[in-house]
């Protein structure tokens, strides 16, 4: 679907949502809440006969009672829900051309649906999509299907190291904390989780008032108000999950180093981040992307791709959550480069920290970000994923309208003062997988 003018209204109308049950007049978009407790974020998009609805439940592996179980409850809701077992739900929506999706990350676990709203699509699919959140059977012969595809791809995980370095640093930054697991969760905990489990898991985070529902199609407001309460009615009303433990910020660094027989090291430097509310979003939000955000132009690249050929891949990742989420940089390189390439990483990112960017590489990172944003609007399920992730995180209403002047007030000092501030190299942990 092409970007139009009516979209491009729609979003620069946002700063006029108001999350309360009141219709706000003017342009039609609205947030209410739905009977039983449920945020609802609507966007309606006329042009195309298409609805995509996103159901997002703050019920991530960072809820798990033990690791993996958040993973397997989503995956569950599409394999038995109501009088139909997984064929029958997947041919209710084939039959009628939609979609259902769904996934489980730390933060949050999602549905999303995608349908005509034409006749009978449009019954048939919220129906489906109704059914499988409020009534899953989680059968055990389910269950047990699915636990042997995790353990299978969890088997496949430990002979890969990329994913053997990726879970190695989480759970080197975060401890005891809940982050610290992978969303797929351990051969042993996985084993290990029940019916009951699941059950358990579902009832508690699956709730209404647990739920935001993104809302972006054409259908009129009163219909988008019908829609939102057809597919939570069924829901317990409940209570929003509780706050997250705190994050420890690291205080040293250390090095872990894992054996793996490869021709290249994986590489993985961290530290704890930021929340997606964090005052300094921004200012390291373009620090990074001229750091190691902007792929082959960053400066990381530059230096250790470009200049010195150490690595073909180098990069660094801010990835804000409920909690501070990780700052991450990384790199694979030839075993035996692996020091030399450390070391101008390291140096990159100090002489970084103390010089902050430069004003061309500010305006350039500004431009780039900026003018790539559209792209992240530039349709109705692109709408509908940065709607409910603005609902997830409780960003204000004008979140995308006030994006790009955002991007733009940010100055080279406060870049560098914030990166002086919340990145500190002293108190990294490092992950190599290799010889």
């Amino acid at each position: 679907m092409l970007f139009t003018k009516r979209f491009i209204h729609i979003i620069v109308s946002l700063n006029c949502l108001n999350l309360t049950a009141t219709v706000v007049a003017g342009p039609k978009i609205q947030s209410w809440h739905t009977a039983n407790g449920a945020t609802v974020l609507f966007v309606p998009a006329p042009e195309l006969p298409i609805l995509d609805i996103r159901m997002v439940f703050n019920a991530g592996s960072a809820r798990n009672a033990q690791p993996g179980i958040a993973n397997l409850t989503n995956s569950l809701l599409t394999q038995g829900a109501g009088k139909w077992d997984a064929n029958q739900i997947a041919e209710r929506l084939e039959n009628v051309g939609a979609r259902l999706d769904t996934g489980s990350l730390r933060d949050m676990a999602w549905l999303s649906l995608r349908t005509l709203t034409k006749e009978p699509a449009l019954t048939t699919a919220l129906e489906t999509f109704a059914t499988v959140i409020s009534q899953p059977t989680f059968a055990v012969a389910d269950l047990e299907r699915l636990r042997k595809n995790v353990l299978v791809s969890i088997n496949q995980d430990e002979q890969n190291p990329a994913t053997v370095g990726s879970k190695a640093v989480y759970q080197a930054i975060y401890g005891q904390h809940p982050y610290a697991h992978d969303p797929s969760g351990n051969k042993t905990a996985v084993a290990a989780i029940t019916q009951d489990d699941v059950m358990d898991h579902f009832r508690h985070y699956y709730v209404a008032k647990n739920a935001v529902v993104a809302i972006v199609g054409a259908v009129e407001q009163l219909q988008a108000v019908s829609i939102a309460e057809q597919i939570t009615v069924g829901l317990a009303p409940g209570t929003a999950a509780a706050p997250l433990p705190a994050v420890s910020k690291l205080n040293k660094s250390r090095v872990e180093r894992i054996n793996f027989s490869s021709t290249q090291s994986h590489v993985y430097i961290g530290q704890t981040g930021i929340t997606r509310t964090d005052p300094d979003f921004f200012a390291l939000y373009v620090g990074n992307h001229i750091l190691g955000g902007n792929g082959l132009v960053s400066i990381l690249s530059k230096e250790i791709r470009e200049q010195r050929g150490l690595s073909y891949s180098v990069y660094s990742h801010l990835l804000p959550m409920q909690e501070p989420g990780p700052f991450l940089m990384g790199l694979q390189t030839k075993n035996n480069q692996v020091e030399q390439a450390l070391e101008v990483l390291m140096h990159t990112l100090r002489q970084f920290l103390q010089d902050g960017p430069s004003s061309l590489q500010l305006k350039e990172a500004k431009q780039n970000i900026t003018g790539g944003f559209p792209l992240q609007i530039s349709n109705n399920a692109k709408i509908v994923e940065q709607l409910a992730m603005m609902g997830f995180y409780n960003l204000p209403l004008d979140y995308l309208d006030t994006f790009s002047s955002k991007v733009d007030a940010v100055t080279a000092a406060q870049v560098r003062d914030a990166f002086q501030r919340r990145i500190i190299p002293e108190h990294f942990v490092t992950v190599i997988v290799g010889h």
